[in-house]
């Protein structure tokens, strides 16, 4: 399928199973809402899978990885080169992301949308989805061509409804990609409106001059690429990342196929505002596992309409925060399956 074909068969959520999964919380031994966000959770959970006890058996962590032009511009602590370094480690599960995915019996999946390294890696953990060496320099031009961005969305959905053909009934987002935090700002700045200011951090750590550096340069790209604001692809294309295009994709694709989406941090937040943007309705399947510290992060949110599960202080990207994230989902559905009702306990009502 298609984007446009994918995205009209996003569906609002179920409201039947939706009110079913609410009267059994109710129903279970505790003070009504005496569980919060597990309870919300868990009827969220029921609208999205169409079910009303919803079950989460299979987890994947889909991390997308690329790597962008405008480093060239000094926005980043680290140099290029630690994107593929950062991917093997993932492939040879090292990296944070591989112990909480172990933790939580989610298995990761690692895809190169665009690193700019001209050798092949050769795991065949590794898919391969590169759209490009990297994207172009964004301020100074177009990240993308639209073909470029459409291939991008294209190569998340696929990715995303073989993962649901796998089993998955939830999928995490994570990323890699040095000097992501400045596309993804730019992003964020553009839909939400903003100012540079109001939206870009320090990523992975940059210094005062750093700082002032990136919120020149995402000055800078949206002053030359102007992009449409009204269309999701035009933005990614001027201003994204092709992982973070990939991201858009993955969230589409699981939307059109009634499976959850547990987003991370700053990048797969960006991503959300680029499917959101294409396909509103696929809002109602993101749960977002965190606030991350990065700047603008809880401005994002607020826009998409989620309350992060988890505070946690995380700014690494990778997927880390899905993982907790899926963690607190797969709570919320065992609490909503198993926990025993009044009637079955015989416990007493209040008056």
């Amino acid at each position: 399928m298609n984007i446009t074909e994918t995205i009209n068969q996003i569906q609002p959520l179920d409201q039947a199973a939706m009110n079913a999964a609410r009267e059994r919380q109710n129903q279970l031994t505790k003070p009504a809402g005496s569980l919060g966000r597990l309870e919300e959770l868990s009827i969220q959970l029921a609208g999205i899978q169409r079910k009303p006890m919803p079950v989460i058996n299979e987890k994947a962590i889909i991390v997308m990885a690329g790597d962008h032009g405008v480093v060239a511009e000094g926005v980043s602590a680290y140099p290029q080169e630690v994107t593929p370094q950062m991917v093997l480690n993932f492939l040879n599960g090292g990296a944070a992301i591989n112990v909480l995915t172990r933790h939580i019996g989610a298995r990761v999946v690692v895809v190169d949308m665009g690193i700019a390294s001209e050798g092949e890696m050769t795991s065949p953990l590794l898919i391969r989805r590169r759209v490009g060496l990297g994207t172009a320099n964004l301020a100074q031009g177009p990240a993308m061509s639209r073909a470029q961005a459409e291939e991008s969305i294209q190569s998340g959905i696929e990715i995303a409804l073989a993962e649901i053909s796998n089993g998955a009934d939830i999928l995490g987002t994570g990323d890699m990609g040095i000097g992501n935090t400045t596309p993804s700002a730019a992003i964020a700045a553009c839909i939400l409106g903003r100012t540079p200011e109001d939206i870009v951090g320090r990523g992975t750590g940059v210094d005062d001059a750093g700082l002032a550096r990136k919120i020149n340069v995402v000055r800078r790209g949206l002053k030359i690429n102007k992009p449409n604001i009204e269309d999701g692809i035009d933005i990614l294309t001027k201003i994204g990342g092709f992982e973070i295009g990939g991201l858009a994709g993955v969230m589409i694709g699981a939307a059109s196929k009634h499976v959850p989406v547990m987003t991370d941090g700053f990048i797969s937040t960006a991503a959300a505002l680029i499917a959101a943007t294409l396909a509103p309705n696929c809002r109602q399947y993101l749960i977002a596992a965190h606030r991350s510290l990065e700047k603008g992060h809880g401005m994002m949110l607020d826009w998409l309409g989620l309350k992060p599960l988890l505070e946690f202080n995380l700014r690494l990207g990778e997927g880390t925060g899905s993982a907790l994230g899926i963690s607190m989902a797969e709570a919320a559905c065992k609490i909503l399956n198993e926990m025993a009702t009044f009637g079955e306990a015989g416990v007493s009502r209040k008056d």
